[in-house]
């Protein structure tokens, strides 16, 4: 193992820091070579139907976000790196349950429903307590160099994984893919143990006392009550729910009205995440050249132009083209801002309350990614998916409006020293 690519002025970021880079990659390859196999063998294997696929989808998201609810306060004053390997065991064992039972015939909607719930609470812990074992592993001038690597890594696993997912479930039978994600999380689990003891101080007073009300909502009262961070949060809240929510809405009206071949629509988001890694490799240039709070403003406003143009899609290669250049655009842009805006909420989140600021940014996520998801539906259905891409491309264009208007709000910090890019 090498001891991971430069960070800051050609300064290695360290060998627990590769050790950590190289359990994300494969899990994160792993996730996305499984992309879709929930709802792939909900309809080849127990033939739901589009309601049952929808309610796996929202309910396991948003079930899983209020379970992961009381974690995030009893995570933080737990060693990170314990809990990180706990929740990878957890998502291994659930997600082998489903090959086990379909092997023996008894695969039920309800046992997938239980394990996305698991697997979600599993996701928002592991997130929450990587951010706060990052922090405690690198100095502030290398934590954008480090959300790059994992933002790049993520887009390449973007690319190379969905289309192998799909020649394994189609060659090798509709629980293969699942197997390798599992498969993954082990490793995962693997790589971090790896890593070796730390150096993590845990409050032992906070880590024995019992789990109080207050504790539920530090996370959300910290964001809140931070001039930075909370026109940040509303804004990521908004945006995510928005551009998630037309994601079923654009894939019935390609693949079904259209008639676009399941090739053709599987292109369409395979060539625009070239543009994540892309970004992701410029985000610390643009940055050094033009400070924090301009890339976060300029980003987080280009990143809401784009989808509208997706309520214009018509047949045929124009249309194909047309999905492609906005979604090159709009992941482009989402790749420069993510890793910057990971950076900054790492550094304003405090110093004894970084589990629980990420655990509440990313229950907020997925909740009201679940519910606009099921409205969008409900307006589809009223209406039509065009309508309903419409409706969501006009209010993205509205969402700047929460990003920080007044020039000082993103002073702090706004710029580090040149960075190396990030490489996959």
């Amino acid at each position: 193992m090498a001891d991971g690519s430069k960070g800051t002025g050609g300064r290695r970021l360290g060998r627990p820091f590769a050790w950590l880079w190289s359990a994300y990659a494969i899990s994160t390859l792993g996730t996305y070579f499984a992309f879709n196999a929930f709802s792939l063998i909900l309809i080849r294997v127990l033939h739901a139907g589009p309601a049952q696929v929808a309610a796996l989808s929202a309910s396991g998201a948003a079930v899983g976000a209020l379970v992961a609810v009381p974690l995030g306060p009893w995570v933080e004053f737990r060693r990170k790196r314990p809990v990180m390997m706990a929740m990878d065991l957890l998502r291994f064992g659930a997600l082998l349950t489903i090959p086990v039972a379909y092997g023996f015939g008894v695969l039920s909607f309800a046992q997938m429903l239980v394990v996305s719930v698991v697997v979600g609470a599993a996701d928002i812990t592991f997130t929450a307590a990587s951010g706060a074992y990052l922090r405690s592993l690198l100095p502030r001038e290398d934590l954008l160099a480090a959300n790059g690597r994992f933002e790049s890594t993520q887009w390449s696993a973007v690319v190379i994984g969905p289309p192998l997912g799909g020649a394994a479930f189609a060659l090798l039978g509709p629980v293969t893919t699942v197997v390798a994600d599992a498969a993954s999380y082990l490793l995962s689990a693997l790589g971090i143990r790896a890593i070796g003891p730390d150096s993590e101080r845990v409050d032992k007073r906070e880590r024995t006392s019992g789990l109080r009300a207050a504790d539920l909502v530090a996370g959300w009262r910290h964001i809140l009550g931070d001039p930075t961070l909370r026109p940040l949060f509303f804004n990521s809240a908004a945006v995510n729910a928005l551009i998630m929510a037309g994601e079923p809405l654009l894939s019935i009206l390609m693949l079904g009205r259209l008639g676009f071949p399941p090739w053709e629509y599987g292109l369409a988001f395979a060539v625009p995440c070239l543009g994540g890694l892309l970004g992701s490799r410029l985000a610390p240039h643009l940055v050094a050249r033009y400070g924090r709070a301009a890339i976060l403003r300029t980003a987080g406003t280009v990143r809401a132009l784009w989808p509208i143009g997706l309520a214009f899609v018509g047949r045929g290669l124009p249309g194909l083209a047309l999905v492609i250049v906005v979604e090159l655009g709009l992941i482009t842009t989402i790749s420069v801002y993510a890793p910057v805006l990971a950076t900054h909420r790492l550094e304003h989140a405090g110093t004894d309350n970084v589990t629980r600021v990420l655990s509440a940014w990313s229950i907020t996520s997925k909740t009201t990614i679940a519910a606009a998801t099921a409205l969008w539906g409900l307006i589809a259905t009223v209406t039509s998916p065009r309508f309903g891409l419409a409706l969501a491309g006009a209010l993205l264009l509205a969402t700047p409006l929460l990003l920080p208007r007044r020039s000082g709000i993103l002073s702090r910090h706004a710029s580090v020293p040149v960075l190396d890019s990030a490489e996959s």
